[in-house]
């Protein structure tokens, strides 16, 4: 009996130990991978969630920008880190729905290979023009762009990217043709937008916006309304009707991370960012605060996915 009673305290024990490591989370500094460079709206809003979440939890919550392939190198990194709630990702656009549909080597599965966190919020797109756009607003760059196809010069920040897929959709949409160069991340677009080495870059506001208000770079259209670009017109009133994507920035771990820890960073940011000087923070930087549940993440994803492919399809292309 005395035999049995010890296996079994000690059976106890191990299956108490799990529980206990994860009522102890967060013990120690969190490790944020945003996939592209300083500098761009992905890296903003990273830094703006991720002090957030560590006056939150307590803890340090430390950016670590991992750039490369569109943001796949990263987001990769995301996906093989150990899922005990100290490595998270910012997850995009492009890196879930998008990125499959451009690369058959993708080197993680964008719904296996990671636990949904939460959706931080949606930005629009604008296009905006440096010195070799050659135009001050749209009908003056559409007029250009169609007298000299394939000449004007844009930039990407990879072909794996929304940004690139939109591109091209507006290039169907109005009739275009132009020429494509891609970058690692926008804050290295906007030194040759100035320079005039690229003419043309499909951005998002929060980091490009300033630099229009100086009358350094002329925005031509946006997806949707912006409130730091509040002049510029939509490109559903300027002749380009369904061009209205928007872009998002997420949250994710690695595939096995525990669902209370998902649940616990969903909370706290919801409770940080769905109102009160968080939300007004996002707002202010053109973020619409989403934060949805780990689940309602997840649904998002797969929807997005299926739109994108679809119009990738419509466009012709195919995974390389």
């Amino acid at each position: 009996m005395i035999r049995t009673t010890r296996r079994g305290l000690m059976a106890a024990a191990a299956l108490a130990t799990p529980a206990i490591a994860q009522e102890a989370w967060p013990s120690r500094p969190i490790r944020c991978i945003v996939p592209l460079p300083p500098g761009g709206g992905t890296d903003q809003t990273a830094r703006v969630a991720t002090r957030r979440l560590s006056e939150a939890l307590g803890v340090p919550v430390v950016v670590e920008n991992r750039p490369g392939a569109g943001g796949t190198v990263g987001t990769e990194a995301v996906a093989r880190a150990a899922p005990d709630g100290y490595t998270i990702g910012i997850a995009t656009s492009s890196s879930h729905p998008v990125a499959p549909i451009f690369r058959r080597d993708l080197p993680y599965d964008p719904v296996s290979s990671f636990t949904p966190i939460t959706l931080l919020g949606n930005t629009p797109y604008v296009l905006i023009g440096g010195p070799a756009a050659q135009a001050n607003d749209w009908p003056a760059l559409l007029a250009r762009l169609k007298a000299n196809p394939g000449q004007v010069v844009y930039a990407s920040v990879g072909v794996t990217t929304l940004g690139y897929l939109l591109t091209r959709q507006l290039e169907l949409l109005a009739g275009i043709e132009m020429r494509h160069v891609p970058y690692r991340g926008s804050a290295q677009v906007y030194p040759d937008l100035l320079n005039g080495t690229v003419a043309l870059l499909l951005d998002n506001p929060p980091a490009s916006s300033a630099m229009v208000r100086e009358g350094k770079f002329t925005a031509y259209g946006l997806s949707r309304p912006s409130a730091m670009l509040p002049n510029v017109p939509l490109f559903s009133s300027l002749g380009v009707p369904g061009f209205d994507a928007a872009f998002w920035y997420g949250l994710m771990g690695p595939a096995g991370m525990p669902a209370e820890i998902a649940a616990r960073m969903q909370q706290a940011l919801a409770a940080a960012f769905l109102s009160g000087p968080g939300k007004t923070e996002l707002e202010a930087m053109d973020v619409i605060p989403a934060m949805p549940t780990p689940a309602d993440f997840a649904r998002i994803v797969a929807e997005d996915s299926q739109k994108w492919r679809a119009l990738a399809q419509r466009l012709n292309i195919q995974p390389e």
